[in-house]
């Protein structure tokens, strides 16, 4: 059981939190996908407990109108109560961080490599399927409800633009392996229907 370390008053509290009515994608099963990610990666992933952690509450806090939210989540994670070592703790934090924006921080080493390997979990459904991808594009919009229909197309195109300007969308060799092609195709079908 992958959770079987998590505090029971903790794993209650980051549960609820994701049930919360705004969330259409940043729910739980968001938190289950990238779980799944961690096992598919395998021994690629050095400190599974700081991912697992990073997994756990890098959405914690989740407010489609702030533009806080990874740090306020990075907060709750520093507030917790948790059985992990310090340099696990500090690994973590970096990883939710991470998050804003989606760039590697300047880590390197088996540190390093973790943070890459769970920002491309958490971007492996931008390389999902094209049913699977649409129907998170529509999870968005639903978040993003309060926003007029131009603003979030033009929004939304310009998010997807940067993340398609990249040069590579994934910082690890499984993430590249396992999303890129797809997600370039998901890509390029979002930003054509944004424009169109």
């Amino acid at each position: 059981m992958m959770f079987e370390t998590v505090p029971t008053d903790v794993l209650g509290d980051l549960k609820h939190r994701h049930g919360e009515p705004q969330r259409y994608y940043h729910d739980w099963s968001h938190v289950e996908a990238l779980c799944s990610h961690l096992e598919a990666a395998g021994a690629r992933v050095r400190n599974r407990e700081a991912v697992l952690y990073a997994i756990l509450f890098h959405d914690a806090v989740y407010d489609p109108r702030a533009k806080d939210n990874e740090r306020q989540s990075a907060a709750l994670f520093r507030a917790a109560d948790l059985p992990i070592d310090p340099a696990t703790r500090k690994l973590a934090e970096a990883m939710i961080l991470a998050t804003e924006g989606h760039i590697m921080p300047d880590i390197a080493g088996d540190d390093g490599s973790d943070i890459a390997h769970f920002l491309d979990m958490d971007l492996g459904i931008l390389g999902a399927s094209e049913e699977r991808f649409d129907i998170y594009e529509d999870q968005i919009r639903r978040e993003y409800s309060h926003v007029p229909d131009e603003a979030f197309r033009k929004g939304r195109a310009a998010v997807l633009e940067s993340f398609a300007g990249r040069e590579r969308l994934y910082f690890s060799e499984w993430g590249r392996d396992r999303f890129e092609e797809r997600a370039r195709r998901n890509l390029a079908r979002s930003l054509e229907r944004l424009r169109a």
